[in-house]
């Protein structure tokens, strides 16, 4: 986010983690991190890692192990929820914790991304319905179920 002209991650650089999250599509993840390619100046980032369930987060631990040895400069953030930093993975990880303050204002965050998901031509586009004609929007109600 130093510059305007950095791109937002792509879709094989982020994972994020749900309690389904199974094990097979964590190791997809870990190995393109952890073995060596073409390219090989991705940061790639696990989002609520904390979310997965204990055997998924066994195996991702035993393969991050397993595979840490082919690369000596890989790049992987794992992001948690500071509440449940006492599950499994998140503990496994400890010793590598950095707790994390954003460095640039709200303000400064929003206008990188109207940057990068602002549609130039919003006559044919979807992104039109979208306030000052954004490719992506969030809609949200206090409460549930009411036709979002």
């Amino acid at each position: 986010m130093n510059s305007p002209k950095q791109p937002l991650p792509t879709f094989d650089e982020v994972l994020l983690c749900t309690p389904q999250t199974s094990a097979e599509q964590v190791g997809l993840f870990l190995r393109r991190c952890l073995i060596p390619c073409q390219g090989g100046n991705k940061i790639y980032t696990m989002l609520y890692a904390d979310e997965l369930s204990y055997d998924v987060s066994c195996r991702a631990e035993e393969l991050f192990q397993h595979l840490q040895c082919y690369n000596s400069s890989y790049r992987l953030i794992i992001l948690c929820n500071c509440e449940r930093e006492n599950s499994y993975l998140p503990s496994a990880f400890s010793h590598c914790k950095v707790h994390m303050i954003p460095q640039r204002s709200r303000a400064e965050i929003q206008q990188y991304l109207q940057h990068h998901f602002h549609v130039p031509q919003p006559s044919s586009s979807a992104a039109a319905v979208f306030k000052e004609h954004m490719c992506v929007g969030i809609v949200s109600s206090k409460r549930a179920g009411m036709g979002k």
